[in-house]
C-alpha cells in the first residue's frame, strides 16, 4: 500500500478490525515518513445488473438505494446509521442470492419493507414514489394499511 503522504511503499497495517459489515477497516503507518492513514477493504462482488421497468438494463448502484431511502426520511427522527444499516442489509439480501440480474421491481419491495421498519411516514412517501400513486384515493388506501399495521403493533405493546 502506497502511502498518500509521501507516495513510498513501506506501510504496514497496525489495527485492523471490522467496519459497517461488509468492510475491514485497517489504520497504517507509514515507516518513511512517519504518518498514519486508515484504509479500508470491501469484499467485491459479483457484478448485478438492475433490470429496469422498460427491460433496460443497468449496473447496481447502492447510491440509487442510500438517495431513496434518504429522500423519504428526510426531516424524520432516523439517523444516518439507521439508513446505512437498512442499505448494508437490502446490499446483503440482494448479494446472497447470487443471481447476476435481478429486477428493480424486486429491489423495490426489499427497500419498501427496510423502509417500513424505520418509520411509517417516510414509508409512505416512498411508496408515494414507488408505487406511482396516480390520486389521492391510492394515497388513502396505503395510508390505511400504514395505519393499521401501527394499531396492530400498539396493540401488541399494551
Amino acid at each position: 500500500m502506497k502511502c498518500p503522504y509521501c507516495s513510498k511503499d513501506d506501510t504496514r497495517v497496525i489495527d485492523s478490525r471490522p467496519a459497517d459489515g461488509n468492510s475491514i477497516r485497517r489504520r497504517r503507518t507509514c515507516d518513511a515518513c512517519g504518518k498514519r492513514f486508515t484504509t479500508y477493504e470491501k469484499i467485491e462482488t459479483i457484478p448485478l445488473v438492475v433490470i429496469k421497468k422498460d427491460n433496460n438494463r443497468e449496473a447496481y448502484d447502492r447510491s440509487k438505494i442510500e438517495g431513496g431511502i434518504l429522500r423519504a426520511c428526510h426531516k424524520r427522527p432516523v439517523s444516518v446509521n439507521q439508513i446505512n444499516k437498512a442499505v448494508d442489509e437490502i446490499e446483503t439480501e440482494l448479494f446472497a442470492s447470487e443471481e447476476k440480474e435481478i429486477s428493480s421491481r424486486q429491489i423495490g419491495e426489499l427497500v419498501m419493507t427496510k423502509v417500513h421498519a424505520l418509520d411509517p411516514v417516510a414509508y409512505v412517501r416512498f411508496a408515494s414514489v414507488y408505487r406511482e400513486f396516480k390520486d389521492v384515493e391510492t394515497f388513502m388506501d396505503e395510508l390505511k394499511k400504514v395505519m393499521k399495521a401501527e394499531h396492530g403493533k400498539l396493540g401488541r405493546k399494551l
